[in-house]
């Protein structure tokens, strides 16, 4: 048995480190460290309460929006206020640019950029890898880069700037869009179908959607394996197995995602168990925290985060990271767009997750979905807005009250509590996406999702940063800045 330390980690957002316990060149046990600190919860405390808007967006560079979203829907609730459907479609609008801008993001320059490098040499697939994927270079990460940068530039219409947009309030969106404005954007979501359908997909959002299990999708492959740079991917899957790569722990949460003005979802929430192939209903009451292994206090029970502490504790007996432990009802669970396209039932994540598992193939094959079918959400919303209609009503929120506010970052599930006390918040808690896939053991000693996803990964000889950790690592797309707010 050896020990290795991986890390710092490049190509993730914010500071990791992963210590392996190695037994026959795999993997036997993994700890998760978030190296850093933050405190924006306890910089919150005695804040006035619409003050959350101007910090929390600022937790993070590159998904502002959904922690905006997350504290809007806290004191939406807090105040009891509805949005007009104007505000709900614009703030859709908001937050899909960012989460789909994420995924791009990921695929192009965080994940696919592992197969360029020289340990894979000898694959048949290496040389295409390097054309399409070396870091700065690559031809498609080279497009991809550009494309991200002409989608983003939707935010500057719809929230005046990103990142640390200020637009979104528990009222709605404070930008309102013209018909001209509306028009412009419908070009830009259709340019963004373009790129993707020409150089992600080779063929139609709508006809990848469509793909209804495993035999379709690889029937599509098979047609032109190098077609589009997704099916690049699976033809890499084949080879490496990554089918297998990385099993999490089988249940999956989804808060749900883009409310809509009639009270549904577009994407349903809720628990995906995996052994059962069964959806559970949400129940937000039974979200703990377990500050057990976090330099943190740790109360004596884990604590639903409406009463939960954030008290730095650097030198605690048996800690090894900032991050705590969020559980479900007691049980680890992951999150991301694997979990969203679960829970609102689409057929060909549901069949590949039953086959494979949540795996490094199924999590990435998860967002390419997501993106084909929001998209086309997006150009539904544009054509719901109402110009001469309200975006945005006012607010006006209690001296005393507490209010959540559930969202799906491009990550997965993000939770935001607050508490109000005499006009200021007295408590402020949030749990990221990150927080739930990076989750250290517990108190009964349960590892995270990431943590148990690493057990039997395997380590080759002389290895000092395992290629098969960093792909299961990456196939999480991390964000350690959110995890330790």
């Amino acid at each position: 048995m050896s020990r290795l330390l991986v890390g710092p980690f490049n190509r993730v957002e914010g500071d990791l480190e992963v210590s392996l316990e190695i037994d026959d060149g795999r993997v036997a046990s993994a700890q998760v460290n978030a190296t850093m600190y933050r405190g924006f919860e306890q910089i919150l405390q005695g804040k006035a309460p619409h003050d959350a808007l101007v910090f929390v967006p600022r937790i993070c560079g590159i998904c502002s929006v959904s922690q905006s979203v997350a504290a809007a829907r806290a004191l939406a609730d807090l105040g009891g206020i509805a949005m007009p459907p104007n505000g709900q479609h614009a703030t859709n609008l908001i937050l899909a640019t960012e989460n789909l801008a994420d995924h791009l993001t990921h695929f192009y320059l965080f994940f696919m950029p592992d197969f360029a490098r020289p340990v894979y040499a000898d694959r048949p697939w290496h040389a295409e890898a390097m054309r399409r994927f070396a870091p700065d270079r690559g031809e498609q990460v080279r497009g991809a880069t550009a494309a991200r940068q002409r989608w983003l530039t939707l935010l500057g219409t719809l929230g005046g700037k990103w990142p640390h947009t200020q637009s979104v309030e528990p009222g709605g969106s404070t930008r309102p869009i013209d018909a001209a404005e509306r028009v412009r954007l419908l070009s830009k979501v259709r340019e963004f179908r373009s790129f993707l359908e020409r150089q992600l997909l080779s063929t139609t959002l709508e006809h990848f959607a469509s793909l209804a299990d495993a035999g379709a999708l690889w029937s599509w492959h098979a047609q032109d394996p190098l077609a589009g740079d997704l099916r690049f991917f699976l033809s890499v899957v084949q080879d490496l197995s990554l089918q297998a790569l990385g099993p999490g722990p089988g249940r999956y949460l989804s808060y749900g995602a883009y409310a809509q003005p009639d009270g549904g979802l577009a994407l349903a929430q809720g628990l995906w168990r995996g052994d059962a192939r069964r959806l559970d209903p949400l129940d937000a009451h039974a979200i703990t925290e377990d500050a057990n292994h976090a330099w943190l206090a740790q109360a004596h029970q884990p604590l639903h985060p409406l009463h939960g502490v954030t008290r730095p504790e650097p030198d605690k007996a048996g800690a090894y990271t900032w991050n705590k432990a969020p559980r479900l009802g007691g049980e680890v669970i992951e999150t991301g767009a694997i979990a969203r396209q679960l829970a609102s039932g689409q057929p060909l994540v549901r069949d590949v997750v039953a086959r494979h598992g949540g795996t490094v193939f199924t999590r990435v094959l998860a967002r390419m979905v997501e993106l084909a079918r929001v998209v086309p959400m997006m150009e539904d919303w544009l054509q719901s807005l109402r110009p001469t209609e309200a975006f945005c009503v006012p607010t006006a929120l209690p001296d005393e009250g507490h209010g959540v506010g559930l969202s799906e970052a491009a990550r997965g599930a993000l939770g935001h509590w607050l508490v109000v006390r005499g006009g200021r918040i007295a408590n402020y808690q949030i749990v990221a996406p990150t927080s739930w896939n990076f989750s250290p053991r517990d108190a009964q000693g349960v590892p995270g999702a990431l943590e148990q996803a690493l057990a039997g990964a395997p380590v080759r000889e002389g290895e000092t940063n395992p290629v098969a950790v960093q792909h299961i690592v990456r196939s999480f797309d991390p964000c350690m800045v959110c995890t330790v707010h």
